[in-house]
């Protein structure tokens, strides 16, 4: 069973993120393809390919079918692999995981037209108005009220990871990105996100591909991205590694990073960048550099 997934650009396409998140942290297998935040087309013109899709994430299933919403991606996902545990299995912890679910995807509008997910820069202050706050302080009140009822003692929302927290995910990156000011629960929950491997991943190619686009820039000073630090790789010049096949694909070594003194080899340059921006969300990489 194989789909196809139409994505958005990794640093600034929340609802792309979610998107691959379904497949990624699920482990389905899916392929991907990315359309170009910088182009003069429109998102139309883009996805003439498969229409009647009009925005990312689109998904095709391995029957043809078009779904390009990101709530009805995980519903038909989680139809379609119940073992997969894309909504909790208890009742309470459904219920509770589908009412946050969505909330979000209708909810929140000061926050997203304020504060859009920017996962290359992060700010000291971002001076959030009354209305980005009073939607803060709703989300603060259902992730304690998610947390307390049925989270566990895990760092999700509703025990286990679940659709609700990928629909979330780019709230806490836009809570980390513009400082929002919140709570110890609301900020252990953030922390989860940004330590996710499959975040790390998603951010690690948003920083590598694609340009910077001014548009969504603020005029803020700006910190360092408040999540856990990459290990200082680089790339480097040259084919000269340790291994002689990409650990991603196999293939024979074209492109080199530097870690830790040690030179390591990939199969193209963006295999080598996203590795660079954070080795150890890529486990392929860690395993090869560990064994």
């Amino acid at each position: 069973m194989t789909y196809d997934l139409i994505l958005g650009d990794y640093a600034y396409s929340s609802w792309s993120l979610r998107g691959w998140l379904l497949f990624e942290n699920f482990d389905i297998p899916v392929k991907t393809r990315m359309v170009d935040f910088s182009s003069d087309a429109s998102m139309a013109e883009m996805l003439a390919d498969y229409a009647p899709a009009r925005t990312v994430p689109t998904m095709i299933t391995p029957e043809g079918a078009v779904v390009s919403d990101s709530l009805a991606i995980g519903e038909e996902l989680a139809s379609r692999h119940p073992d997969a545990g894309l909504w909790p299995s208890d009742p309470y912890a459904r219920a509770t995981a589908r009412a946050l679910a969505n909330e979000m995807h209708s909810s929140y509008g000061a926050l997203r037209s304020d504060c859009p997910m920017n996962l290359r820069t992060a700010y000291v202050d971002a001076a959030p108005s009354d209305d980005v706050m009073a939607d803060v302080a709703r989300i603060e009140q259902i992730w304690t009220h998610a947390r307390k009822t049925c989270g566990g003692d895990g760092p999700w929302l509703c025990g286990s990871y679940s659709i609700a927290d990928v629909m979330f995910a780019p709230v806490a990156a836009r809570i980390a990105c513009y400082n929002l000011p919140v709570g110890d629960v609301a900020r252990a929950y953030v922390a989860a996100h940004l330590s996710d491997p499959a975040f790390r991943r998603w951010r690690a190619m948003g920083l590598v591909r694609g340009e910077t686009l001014p548009w969504y820039a603020k005029p803020y000073v700006t910190r360092d991205w408040p999540g856990p630090a990459p290990l200082a790789a680089k790339p480097v010049e040259g084919q000269d590694s340790e291994n002689s096949a990409c650990p991603y694909s196999g293939k024979p070594v074209t492109h080199v990073l530097e870690l830790d003194g040690r030179r390591w080899g990939f199969c193209n340059a963006f295999c080598r960048d996203k590795t660079a921006a954070d080795p150890e969300a890529w486990p392929a990489f860690m395993a090869m550099i560990k064994g």
